[in-house]
């Protein structure tokens, strides 16, 4: 059954940090780790297997850094688990019986369809919590 692994949680608070910033702008990984509050040596690692999926690109220089590949409206939370966790949607049944079979297979279908959830409904979440913060002032 699947799992969700904290690289997959830093993963998506260092994306989340690089929808933050303009399109010709680049964060540093010292910069993403500050700002999602995560590990700078393990997000390291996270990131390159993120670029390596064409997730993510970096940029040398300067002026270099991380920044998304495509629009975050085409990056889907199962894009993420299946690049960094470990056979994410392998078969979840380890019987023979094919009542349970079929269960696994509808519960497996369903995992899918609620991964294949774009990242841009972040800042459906980002405002959200933006309007209760207001109203806790």
């Amino acid at each position: 059954m699947i799992g969700i692994s904290n690289k997959t949680i830093y993963a998506i608070a260092a994306i989340y940090q690089l929808t933050l910033i303009k399109k010709e702008e680049r964060l540093k990984i010292k910069e993403i780790a500050s700002r999602a509050e995560v590990p700078q040596k393990f997000l390291e690692q996270i990131l390159l297997e993120l670029k390596k999926s064409a997730i993510l690109k970096s940029t040398k220089g300067a002026k270099g850094g991380y920044s998304l590949a495509k629009p975050i409206s085409e990056i889907t939370l199962k894009d993420i688990i299946k690049t960094l966790e470990n056979n994410p949607f392998s078969d979840m049944c380890k019987t023979n019986n094919p009542i349970l079979k079929y269960f696994w297979k509808e519960k497996k279908r369903a995992l899918e369809e609620l991964f294949n959830t774009p990242l841009d409904q972040l800042k459906t979440y980002q405002d959200e919590v933006s309007k209760n913060f207001n109203y806790m002032i």
